[in-house]
This record gives structure tokens, C-alpha cells and sequence, in this order.
């Protein structure tokens, strides 16, 4: 498929330039985090390519309620002398587990780690909204990935496919244009359980495709509801992005549930790791990587 074919070019491209690959110190990591509402996704970086940062030993965790075992597991085989980690949060809780937790950890095992939190005057993107300071760092991260790897002069457009859907607008000037944000299928089948006496949580949505209508079931109706709903809903501003940036802008594809909206876009460039990049490059800026 050509959102594949576009990933491994990209691969490919980063793996075949060893001249611009710059490693990093050993005796001094840099760890990413990006701390959604829903899992906590972690990186160490372990060079530039191109202006990118290379991404390596990637570990998940819970939001709501992870390991500390599993996690100091993870933080013990990519801590070095001196490690700063970089963390970019939407969930104020999740982030303030994971500092105590490796503030702990850094106690018992005597580890030099200092936490820098990541804010949007971290990020080399300029914010064109009414409150900058508001916007989620997970969507100024993705933008500001996505503003590294754009190949037209018409900006690009960023589906981020989250607990929360957003499609933003970046200009071709590395300029944050703002965007449009829904819920995710989760929150849409928790709120129509939370809201209506007899209908269940669909919980198996996924990266599935929504089961073909007519829904032959209440559980097959409410899934295709929510996913040819979603799919509708972010084509719908896809579109209107388009009216703005021109229609050679060029789309990218990030966030878990990506797989629901995959068919609907052709040229789509398909990013799993585009908020931690994004969380990167600004660690770049700020370490001088």
C-alpha cells in the first residue's frame, strides 16, 4: 500500500545516509517521553539523521496505572552517568507518576537523571493561535515533526489519532495554524454507554475496520457508527485543511487508531513515533545534539 511503500522509502532514505548520521555520547543519554491520556510512550535517542532524531529501546506504559518494576527494568538498561529526560505531557497526573517515579528510582540506584518538562517555546514552530500556551504539546510535537519531514512548499496536514482525534495545519514557514480536535472511538463508545441506559461499551474497535453496515448487531452498529463516523469526520477536515494549505499538502498519519482512517488517504505518510520525534527535536535544540 502507498502509506507502506512511503514509511520504508523514508526508512530506507535514513538508513542509507550514514554521512549524516551523528551518534550520541554514551556517557550522556537523552530520554524522550510523550505522556497521553492514555499510555505513556518512551525513547532513548541515539543519533541525528537529517535533522531527526533516531529513536531507540521504545517502551510503553499505562497512564492510568503502570509498573514502577517494569518501568525501573527499562530505565536501568538506557541510563548512563548523565541521562536527561525530556517529557512532554497532556496528563498532569501521569506525568507527576512518572517523575516520582524516576526520582525514586534515581534515590535507590544513585543516578545523576535531571527532568526538563517540554513547553511550546521548546519547539522550533511558531504558534499562530489565540493562547499558544494552550495548545497540547502532543499536537505542536507532531506538527513540529511533521514540519522536519514535509517535501512540498504547501505545509502539511497532521492526523493524530489519539484517546482524542486531531487534524492540525502547519504552513509551509513552520507556522502552527491550529486545527480541529474530536473524540476518539473509545471516548465515543464510553459516552454512549455513560449516556443511554441499554447500550454497552464497545471496547474491540482497534485498528479493525468498522464492521460493513447494515450492523446486523447493537455492538456491529454502534462499532460501524463510530468508526465510518470517525472516518467521515476526519476526511470532512481533511478537506477543509485542503481549502486553506492548497491540495498538494502533504498528510501525515500518527496516533494508535491510525489503522480506522489508513484507506482514506493515498499519499498519506504514516508516522507511528511523530510526537516523540517531535518531542526529540526539541531535546535536540536543548542538549545542542
Amino acid at each position: 500500500m502507498t502509506v507502506m511503500r512511503n514509511k520504508a522509502r523514508w526508512k530506507d532514505s535514513v538508513m542509507s545516509a550514514d554521512v549524516s548520521i551523528k551518534e550520541v555520547d554514551r556517557t550522556s543519554n537523552v530520554l524522550l517521553a510523550d505522556v497521553g491520556n492514555s499510555r505513556i510512550k518512551l525513547a532513548l535517542v541515539s543519533g541525528v539523521s537529517q535533522g531527526m532524531p533516531l529513536l531507540e529501546r521504545r517502551y510503553e506504559l499505562d497512564s492510568r496505572a503502570f509498573s514502577c518494576d517494569d518501568f525501573e527494568s527499562w530505565l536501568m538498561a538506557v541510563v548512563s552517568p548523565s541521562t536527561t529526560f525530556y517529557i512532554a505531557s497532556v496528563c498532569d497526573a501521569a506525568a507527576a507518576q512518572l517523575e516520582t517515579a524516576i526520582s525514586a528510582i534515581s534515590g535507590t540506584r544513585q543516578l545523576l537523571v535531571q527532568l526538563h518538562r517540554v513547553h511550546f517555546s521548546d519547539l522550533p514552530l511558531g504558534v499562530k493561535t489565540e493562547q499558544p500556551d494552550r495548545v497540547g504539546i502532543d499536537r505542536l510535537a507532531a506538527a513540529t515533526a511533521a514540519s522536519h519531514l514535509v517535501s512540498s512548499n504547501n505545509g502539511c496536514i497532521v492526523i493524530d489519532c489519539g484517546t482524542a482525534a486531531s487534524v492540525d495545519m502547519v504552513a509551509s514557514d513552520r507556522q502552527f495554524l491550529g486545527g480541529a480536535i474530536l473524540p476518539g472511538p473509545a471516548l465515543l463508545a464510553r459516552s454512549l454507554a455513560d449516556g443511554t441506559s441499554l447500550l454497552p461499551e464497545v471496547s474491540s474497535l482497534g485498528n479493525a475496520s468498522p464492521p460493513p453496515m447494515p450492523g446486523r448487531s447493537t455492538n456491529n452498529a454502534i462499532a460501524a457508527g463510530i468508526g465510518f463516523g470517525i472516518r467521515g469526520a476526519v476526511c470532512r477536515l481533511v478537506d477543509e485543511a485542503r481549502r486553506e494549505l492548497g491540495s498538494e499538502a502533504d498528510i501525515f498519519l500518527t496516533g494508535g487508531w491510525r489503522g480506522i482512517v489508513r484507506g482514506e488517504f493515498s499519499n498519506a505518510r504514516e508516522f507511528p513515533d511523530l510526537v516523540l520525534s517531535g518531542i526529540g527535536i526539541a531535546a535536540m535544540r536543548m542538549s545542542g545534539l
